[in-house]
């Protein structure tokens, strides 16, 4: 497999947010298991996941869009 391909793929990106999608899952069952007893520095911790989580989406898939707009 060439370098150009794993750019035109975009494999790497990919598998990338689909890992972070994972963890983010994990947390959410984390969460979700703590119920009522949680404490605020966890609480911090699911949000600095989730906007984590929500920058990286919105970073990759503006990314694809302008992928698309530049191919000919």
């Amino acid at each position: 497999m060439t370098p150009d391909t794993l750019d035109k793929w975009k494999i790497i990106p990919r598998m990338m947010l689909f890992v972070m999608t994972g963890v983010y899952i994990r947390c959410i069952e984390y969460a979700i298991s703590l119920g009522a007893d949680m404490t605020t520095q966890q609480a911090s911790l699911i949000s600095v996941v989730t906007g984590a989580m929500t920058g990286s989406l919105a970073v990759f898939l503006n990314a694809e869009a302008k992928g698309k707009d530049t191919k000919t």
